[in-house]
């Protein structure tokens, strides 16, 4: 008899405070990432930019994979994501989301990319689902050909 897939997986994360201005947050696969300020004033990213973070890199990985199965492999790839944060009373939360899709290639065929973005936004971006139930999430795309350097 196969075994029965769980329903559900906890993710964990530690983080540590630096004793000053600084969290770093830690996988245990050993990754790292500075929140507020390091030693030194080096910069870290916000918890909310955190939050953006990982929806870009989300879908990201996902329209990828789904282009490289597609033989559509972008030259470049970015994205830009904002969320509209309300700020009139705390918890300061985001209500809206808009992600910008940049795609650099000269053979990407503008059905494969859509389709690649709609299967991440509506399937499998776990990030984008999470995120979604605190507000929309709105996405344009643009297939740009890529910058030839002599």
């Amino acid at each position: 008899m196969a075994e029965e897939k769980p329903k559900n997986l906890w993710k964990e994360i530690s983080a540590e405070w630096d004793g000053e201005d600084g969290y770093v947050a830690l996988t245990s696969a050993g990754a790292s990432v500075l929140m507020g300020k390091g030693k030194g004033g080096r910069p870290g990213i916000g918890p909310m930019h955190m939050l953006l973070a990982g929806l870009a890199g989300c879908t990201m990985m996902d329209i990828v994979e789904i282009l490289r199965k597609k033989r559509q492999v972008p030259a470049e790839f970015k994205v830009v994501v904002r969320g509209k944060q309300r700020v009139d009373e705390y918890p300061y939360y985001f209500t809206d989301y808009q992600i910008e899709y940049r795609l650099w290639g000269d053979t990407l065929k503008e059905k494969d990319v859509a389709q690649a973005i709609q299967l991440s936004e509506e399937k499998y971006c776990s990030v984008g689902g999470t995120l979604s139930k605190s507000g929309p999430i709105r996405s344009s795309f643009q297939i740009l050909k890529p910058v030839q350097s002599d």
